[in-house]
């Protein structure tokens, strides 16, 4: 069975920087495409980032736009989130998300399109 784990949160000072890591193991097929989402309290979750295991797009939320690249080790089984200028509003749980089915809507965030999920490592930006 497919197991995500996500690693590299913490406490950072607004304008600081974390990389993020979503491990992959116990599957051997190919997936459709990575995700990275947040859920900050009390707001629903969205997505941040995702890119596709076929051709490599990806896609961005606006407001991480210029901030944020996500990126892929096949050769690990390891997508990345490199954050960037980061601002307390950035502050929340991090989720990585695989989706295997080839539904469009996963290279746009659509959670539903997701079928594995990881436990997700939190982030916190504060001075």
């Amino acid at each position: 069975q497919l197991q995500l784990v996500e690693s590299g949160g913490g406490l950072v000072q607004p304008g600081g920087s974390l990389r993020l890591s979503c491990a992959a193991s116990g599957f051997t097929g190919d997936y459709y495409a990575i995700g990275w989402f947040r859920q900050a309290p009390g707001k629903e979750r969205e997505a941040v980032s995702c890119i596709s295991d076929t051709d490599g797009s990806t896609y961005y939320v606006d407001s991480v736009k210029g901030r944020f690249t996500i990126s892929r080790d096949k050769a690990k089984n390891t997508v990345y989130l490199q954050m960037t200028r980061l601002k307390p509003e950035d502050t929340a749980v991090y989720y990585c998300a695989a989706a295997l089915a080839p539904y469009l809507e996963a290279l746009f965030g659509s959670s539903w399109a997701y079928d594995y999920w990881g436990q997700g490592t939190q982030v916190t930006v504060s001075s």
